[in-house]
């Protein structure tokens, strides 16, 4: 392989207190989070607005749960969509065009300086702490400076140019599944079901849909891997949210995967809107009206942390001292890495869990923090902490944790996490029973 030397002075533009790298449902509580407790920051968005799987990703309903009193109730509201269950059944995706100027609006605080269309290019580092980041921008490669940093880009992105020690999939590597979510109107309310997921015993005619889906993979008329079809409700009268198209072992923190895997989708798209015309009742004059802009990635990198969960203490509702994240819960949700439907025969449900504060302090580095499903976990564990309501609870967490680190000039691992405890509370997060 030829090598290039590349090298370059760059002026700082800015400092922080709190840099966050990624604008989704993580890293947009985790700015707001610090912002309000009067921490100056800077929210890094790669897109050309925030949000991401809300917004950019086409990601509906907003599924799981977490303690009361957390961001994730604000943003519901904000939303405009109802209360949910813990998997959706009682959950209706929201409208994504709202919410590009909703969650806009929601970051557009004085403390908060968002760079749009700005990708974290490189991290600069001496010995455990991280000094500064380089963008790549549309104005060029600038710097930027912070006390504290937050990753809440979903693939560990800054941490890994940290030099953060990571981990990548199930135990043979393979990663769950990427999708595109779509959108689809022109549905008949008065006969066309609603599908929530593999869970589902919702009937179509005398036949549970799932098993018709599975039939009709079967003799041809869908792709085997496309099999589990799930259609949501939207807060629109006459739309669905479908979570359906599949690609199978797809790496998206490798370039070379990316665009394959997005064109496979979107004729994936094509194909099942022409099945539900042709297939299923009420759905024959459906049309699809708006997709993801970005791959709906589900796994890739899991930054080891202090502490590493397991989807057993998930799963018996373990508690921790040091709970930053309390009442999280949702099923343990592998979609199958190397086929239709779900990884495992039978879904694993959970007991409203913990998450502890060691889980988002990532080895090796002094003041960064890690948001949402690229903190320190298993593979199993992953499947169910990685869905938006948690990853909401998460940002907002390590958000008061940065501003209080920045505003005592301490390390993350010198934080008085009974202090940051206190704040969250009188804050009115729920954090014990």
């Amino acid at each position: 392989m030829t090598t290039l030397h590349y090298e370059k002075t760059l002026s700082v533009k800015n400092s922080y207190d709190v840099i966050v790298a990624g604008a989704g449902p993580a890293g947009i509580c985790a700015a707001v989070a610090a912002a309000r407790k009067g921490a100056k920051v800077a929210l890094i968005e790669r897109y050309g607005v925030v949000g991401g799987n809300l917004t950019v990703g086409y990601v509906g309903p907003i599924l799981g749960m977490v303690g009361r009193g957390t961001m994730r109730d604000e943003i519901v509201r904000l939303l405009g969509v109802p209360e949910n269950d813990m998997i959706g059944e009682t959950g209706r995706a929201h409208d994504f065009e709202n919410a590009k100027l909703v969650l806009s609006e929601f970051v557009n605080h004085d403390n908060i300086d968002v760079y749009l269309q700005s990708s974290v290019f490189d991290v600069v580092r001496e010995g455990g702490k991280i000094t500064g980041i380089i963008l790549a921008t549309n104005e060029g490669n600038f710097a930027l400076t912070a006390k504290v940093f937050i990753d809440a880009t979903g693939d560990g992105i800054l941490a890994t140019l940290a030099g953060a020690e990571v981990a990548k999939g199930r135990e043979d590597g393979l990663m769950q599944p990427v999708t595109l979510e779509f959108t689809i109107d022109g549905v008949d309310e008065s006969k066309a079901i609603i599908c929530i997921g593999d869970v589902d015993d919702v009937k179509l005619g005398d036949e549970r849909f799932l098993d018709y889906c599975r039939r009709c993979a079967e003799e041809g008329k869908l792709p085997p891997h496309l099999a589990a079809v799930r259609l949501h409700p939207s807060v629109n009268r006459g739309e669905r949210q479908v979570n359906t198209t599949q690609a199978n072992g797809v790496d998206i923190t490798k370039v070379g995967d990316i665009y394959p895997a997005d064109l496979e989708l979107r004729r994936q798209i094509e194909m099942l809107v022409n099945f539900f015309r042709k297939n299923v009742p009420g759905y024959e004059n459906c049309r699809c009206v708006g997709s993801g802009t970005t791959t709906g990635v589900r796994e890739t990198r899991r930054v080891m942390g202090d502490y590493v969960i397991t989807a057993e203490e998930l799963a018996d509702g373990k508690r921790f001292d040091d709970v930053i994240v309390h009442n999280a819960e949702f099923i343990v949700d592998i979609h199958n890495p190397a086929g239709a439907g779900q990884a495992e025969e039978k879904i694993q449900y959970c007991k409203p869990y913990d998450l502890p504060y060691r889980c988002f302090v990532p080895l090796g580095l002094t003041n960064l923090y890690v948001a949402g499903r690229c903190i320190s976990g298993t593979h199993r564990a992953h499947a169910s902490y990685r869905v938006m309501s948690i990853c909401m609870a998460m940002g907002e967490a390590v958000g008061i944790a940065a501003a209080l680190c920045a505003e005592k000039d301490c390390q993350t691992r010198e934080l008085d996490v009974k202090e940051l405890q206190k704040v969250m509370t009188e804050s009115g997060i729920e954090l014990f029973d």
